[in-house]
């Protein structure tokens, strides 16, 4: 049993085609609406806003057009496995030296602040490694709990809070936020627009996102799974420069930023989404893929070119009996399939988001040097 989606809902998604013509009606609609026939004439296309959908993955379009499946050329036996938890520690050990070095210098250290709202678990075990991590490397952490009850404004009120702390250097508030009901939920937009530009080293602030994007200005701090995606690659040797890359997912914190980084890397990049129509053809010319989609298994075997590198960002918990916790967690590709056909592959867990953490370390003690002028 998969917790994060339905099959009802999978099997109830209306075809692409006739979606992006109720979005178009809909949108034209409401422009016509006590407009004169002359004004109707020349309709404004719809903002972009009100264009946006959520993405919701059918289970009819997985493993269409689909080809037999191809071994690897490149490797003989099986997949390299990037182990992600190796990369990070060498990272920690490194920034708990600089730290160490801080507090001898100055007599500080850098402060993290985590607003949590409501008690998903995947959250929870998110903030629970940050925590671990923050006190391997000898940073002080604040965490602000909250209710999912609480307001827009609880959490803004603790954004400010920690803003005005100077012992306190970065900032995350832990995405996502719990969603109330279909009508009402946390408008995330208006929530990071009040965190501090200089403490947000989860890097979604929309100024940093803006010069990840732009050529020739340089973000404050880059969305840190995306950064551990790209330092995973540069590690491993694996080279960016011209090759084709893919990114499944497009969400504002791992797809969005992950494309734009690969570009300022030269890569030639798409985005598969879940309006995409046969995105199995599309990931099969990747060089390198990223999977970000959150849903289990999506990306089988003849997703995959032969020798392809593959950085699995999902994580998802399944039923496990067998389990000690009742579950286990398995990523966005079958990494059976994987380790068959690509010539490196992240494992779930263990691969990428050991790197996220470690990235949001380094972040952090970037923010704590830039504030205290420490060098």
């Amino acid at each position: 049993m998969v917790w994060m989606f339905g099959i009802e809902i999978w099997e109830k998604m209306i075809p692409v085609r006739m979606m992006r013509k109720m979005v178009w009606e809909r949108s034209m609609n409401k422009l016509s609406r006590g407009l004169s026939s002359s004004q109707i004439r020349k309709p404004r296309p719809p903002s972009l806003v009100s264009l946006d959908l959520i993405d919701e993955w059918s289970s009819t379009f997985t493993h269409s057009h689909s080809p037999p499946i191809q071994k690897s050329t490149v490797n003989n036996d099986s997949a390299r496995i990037i182990d992600g938890r190796s990369a990070a520690e060498e990272i920690k050990s490194s920034i708990a030296v600089e730290v160490s070095r801080m507090k001898e210098s100055i007599g500080k250290v850098p402060g993290l602040a985590v607003i949590l709202v409501g008690q998903r678990r995947d959250s929870l075990a998110y903030v629970r490694n940050k925590i671990m991590a923050c006190h391997e490397v000898g940073f002080r952490i604040s965490i602000a709990e909250l209710p999912e009850s609480c307001t827009e404004d609880d959490v803004c009120d603790a954004l400010s809070n920690y803003n005005k702390d100077a012992s306190i250097h970065g900032i995350l508030v832990q995405l996502p936020l719990p969603q109330k009901s279909l009508e009402q939920h946390f408008d995330e937009g208006k929530i990071l627009n009040v965190l501090s530009l200089e403490k947000d080293v989860d890097g979604f602030h929309p100024l940093n996102i803006g010069n990840l994007a732009i050529q020739g200005r340089e973000p404050l701090f880059i969305p840190c799974t995306a950064k551990g995606c790209i330092e995973l690659l540069l590690s491993s040797d694996v080279e960016i420069v011209g090759k084709r890359a893919v990114v499944i997912g497009r969400s504002n914190i791992v797809g969005l930023p992950t494309f734009l980084l690969l570009q300022r890397h030269h890569a030639t990049v798409s985005i598969v989404h879940a309006y995409s129509e046969n995105p199995e053809v599309i990931t099969r010319e990747a060089d390198i893929l990223v999977a970000a989609a959150g849903v289990p298994n999506l990306v089988r075997g003849s997703w995959l070119k032969p020798g392809a590198v593959v950085l699995d960002v999902g994580i998802n918990p399944i039923e496990d009996p067998e389990s000690e916790h009742g579950y286990r967690l398995i990523g966005d590709v079958c990494f059976e399939d994987a380790v068959r056909i690509a010539s490196a592959v992240t494992p779930v867990p263990g691969g990428v988001g050991p790197m996220t953490v470690a990235m949001l370390l380094l972040n952090t003690l970037e923010a704590a040097k830039r504030a205290l002028c420490f060098t």
